[in-house]
């Protein structure tokens, strides 16, 4: 006899009698009444836009219930967290009112994810009405989704927190499923339609590409926003709270020793290292001051959510809480926490919320959960106790105490945070800057401009740092006019790694670069078609061999300052994920003028400043004001000190970059080394080779052309320079004995 387990990975669910008795706001009503007027098209493809707290999968599910599923359409949702795909499920449930349905008297759904408590994509039926989908469970088994699509005429699809949607995964799944049905109804929600960098919204206007025009007019703009509304305009209708923000200063200084890595962790992955994250969580005075914080104002703060560092420190302020006679317990994403041991189930996180919804709990801490979707409308304080560089996450943490008194929740809400000494470098999100402007997300010119320098800076600290280092040799480095050593741009992206988390990267340029990387940019297609790249994440072999061949077909000759070959991987993973280039940003807003300390140099010894009054001036222009470039620049004094010192060195004392050879050594010839090695001694013959080798291949009609399967192309990307005679049997590196390959071609050659 079989046994069976109830699950809520699948089921029935039966209209409900009466009336729904939640009432949406004014906002939800508005871009209820903008979708039914877009949905009259046969297909469309656009976005709502509403603030975190603004309601966005009740308004979606509540239109669908009346519009797709009372009419007998199916319904794809697709999301990237196992929690946003129950909150989408939890809401068909609860508002499935006969009201909203007059012609049916139930429908069913499923959740299919990578979750032990979901379902699998093999269980799909052509009978579900919903199907509630994770993203990557669903895009390497699309063509389950062949029967369920069969013989349907018009499907609608959510794409939820639809700023992830521009990655392949998601325009494969839309485009699997616009190929199989005549009328696709696309609708993306998002909080932040522009994820962290305005290039971004270049991409989502290929997606996303119908709107709502204020006179009520489907229109076919930049990017198809149907419906949108800002921050102020939903705190002003009291259906979110007015922010009170309040920084404590704990006096801790985490900024001290933080190396290159860990500047780099934190700046691109909003990671804190482990040291520092287990310093931050271990300090008890800083503890003491977050719990003591919320015991003399407990009666203001009400319930509140405490977004800590990591387990270990959510353990430790729950410990502090409970001892201070608070109702306080915590929740964490993690099934299990390999140093700690503690392990937290699904179904102990949601008894420990329901407690919070209770009342039964005032404190909840939490460790990256509470920050996409999840409703806790009772939530009047989020304490800060972890720092952050997303204003998307830093948005999300704020959000979850701006439920207003129209709807349910309190008038005023508190923004608590714990601020830390940290290097100057660490261009941390402020919680009060992401009420800037009209209540979008964006900085002032002035926010704008720290953070432009602040990732020139981390880019920069290691070559400072090697200027100090007397193991290294900084000669070539150390003649470059300094000038030509500031970026003179960048190329700025964000991208999900494979685990689901977000990276931030930036590709610093210079004038001796910037050739390159242009023509990297445009050969990136090509590229990706030659290796029949078709995955979103490659392995870090295929990045490894990816990278070489850039290296080799574009980063040729002399550089100084360098290109950075993990630059270049981080590049491939974007283009992998978005098939677009990355966006290049100009520092035309940043004053490198400031910056030129060939300029201070020189006024310091056309002054004739003796020691006392160089120290004196030096210290003057370091110590300026708060926003000083050369502080944020150079991040430690040291560095800027020894910069000044080559500079005037060069001034006073040339012949001290003029190196004198006292030794005799022995002599290779250029061709009998392969050109990898030339590259080390020669770059720029190198180059030249190179450049010689492929003018040489060229067809009549101007374009490279393989020397064995005759494959042509404008670009050089899909070749490889080759040796005719190998040079183990006596073949030379020279023009004469060099031909270019395909990728195909040399790789057979190779096996034989």
């Amino acid at each position: 006899m079989d046994n069976y387990i109830e699950v809520k990975a699948n089921g029935k669910i039966t209209a409900k009698k009466g009336t729904n008795t939640r009432t949406p706001y004014n906002h939800q009503k508005n871009a209820m009444e903008r979708l039914s007027i877009i949905d009259k098209e046969g297909s469309f493809s656009t976005l709502v836009v509403l603030p975190t707290g603004g309601g966005k999968t009740y308004t979606a599910s509540t239109w669908l219930l009346k519009n797709a599923i009372d009419k007998k359409k199916k319904i794809i949702w697709i999301a990237h967290r196992q929690m946003l795909l129950d909150q989408a499920a939890e809401s068909f449930q609860k508002f499935a009112y006969a009201e909203a349905m007059p012609h049916i008297s139930e429908f069913t759904y499923r959740i299919v994810s990578g979750s032990s408590s979901h379902d699998r994509s093999i269980d799909i039926t052509p009978n579900d009405n919903i199907l509630i989908l994770s993203k990557d469970s669903i895009g390497r088994n699309l063509q389950v989704l062949d029967k369920w699509l069969e013989r349907e005429k018009e499907v609608y699809c959510v794409i939820d927190e639809a700023h992830h949607g521009t990655a392949k995964t998601y325009r494969r799944i839309i485009n699997y499923v616009k190929e199989r049905v005549p009328n696709l109804k696309l609708l993306g929600l998002t909080a932040t339609p522009f994820r962290t960098a305005k290039e971004e919204e270049g991409l989502l206007a290929k997606i996303f590409k119908d709107g709502v025009d204020q006179n009520g007019n489907v229109v076919k703009n930049d990017l198809g926003i149907t419906y949108q509304i800002g921050l102020k305009e939903l705190i002003n209708a009291g259906i979110l709270s007015r922010p009170i923000f309040e920084p404590y200063y704990t006096d801790e200084d985490y900024g001290k020793n933080l190396g290159l890595d860990a500047l780099e962790h934190i700046q691109h992955l909003d990671v804190l290292p482990d040291d520092i994250a287990t310093e931050i969580a271990e300090s008890s005075a800083r503890n003491k001051l977050i719990v003591n914080t919320y015991v003399k104002k407990k009666k203001e703060y009400g319930q509140t959510i405490v977004f800590s560092v990591n387990i270990n420190h959510a353990i430790a302020l729950n410990q502090l809480f409970k001892n201070a006679g608070i109702a306080s317990d915590f929740i964490v994403s993690d099934i299990r926490d390999m140093v700690t041991g503690v392990t937290i189930s699904r179904e102990e996180n949601e008894a420990k919320l329901q407690a919070y919804r209770d009342g039964d709990l005032e404190v909840l801490i939490n460790v990256n959960i509470l920050t996409e979707g999840v409703d806790l409308p009772q939530t009047k304080t989020v304490f800060l106790a972890r720092p952050t560089v997303s204003k998307i996450l830093m948005t999300q943490m704020v959000g979850r105490a701006l439920r207003g008194t129209a709807a349910g929740g309190t008038a005023e809400a508190y923004i608590v945070s714990f601020v830390d000494k940290w290097n100057e470098n660490i261009a941390w999100c402020n919680p009060d800057t992401i009420f800037g402007g009209d209540g979008k997300f964006t900085d002032n010119d002035v926010e704008y401009q720290k953070r432009q320098i602040s990732m020139i800076a981390i880019s920069k600290i290691e070559e400072f740092a090697s200027l100090l280092d007397d193991t290294i040799d900084t000669t070539k480095l150390e003649k470059v006019p300094f000038i030509q050593r500031v970026p003179i741009g960048m190329y700025a992206f964000t991208y999900l790694e494979e685990d689901g988390m977000d990276l931030s990267y930036q590709v610093m340029v210079y004038d001796s670069t910037k050739t390159a990387y242009e023509q990297l940019m445009e050969g990136l297609p090509e590229l990706f078609a030659s290796y029949g790249i078709e995955d979103e994440y490659l392995s870090d072999e295929l990045l490894s061999e990816l990278e070489e061949q850039c290296s080799d077909t574009y980063f040729c000759g002399e550089m100084i300052p360098p290109y950075e070959s993990r630059d270049i991987i981080h590049i491939l993973k974007y283009y992998a994920q978005y098939e677009e280039v990355p966006a290049f940003y100009t520092f035309e807003e940043v004053d490198t003028k400031k910056l030129n300390i060939a300029e201070i140099a020189k006024y310091i010894v056309e002054e004739d400043l003796g020691p006392r009054k160089k120290s004196e001036y030096v210290d003057s222009i370091w110590e300026d004001n708060d926003d000083n470039i050369l502080r944020l620049f150079f991040g430690k004094k040291i560095y800027f000190m020894k910069q000044l010192d080559i500079e005037i060195l060069k001034i006073t004392n040339a012949t001290l970059f003029e190196e004198e050879n006292n030794v005799v050594y022995g002599k290779r010839k250029y061709e009998d080394m392969p050109l990898a090695e030339i590259r080390k001694v020669d770059p720029n013959l190198e180059k030249e080779i190179r450049d010689n080798v492929f003018e040489k291949s060229r067809n009549r009609k101007g374009a490279y052309g393989c020397a064995c399967c005759k494959m042509t192309s404008n670009n050089r990307i899909p070749f490889q320079v080759d040796h005719i005679v190998p040079m183990n049997k006596g073949g030379k590196t020279v023009v004469e004995n060099l031909q270019i390959l395909c990728r195909k071609c040399n790789g057979k050659k190779g096996d034989k």
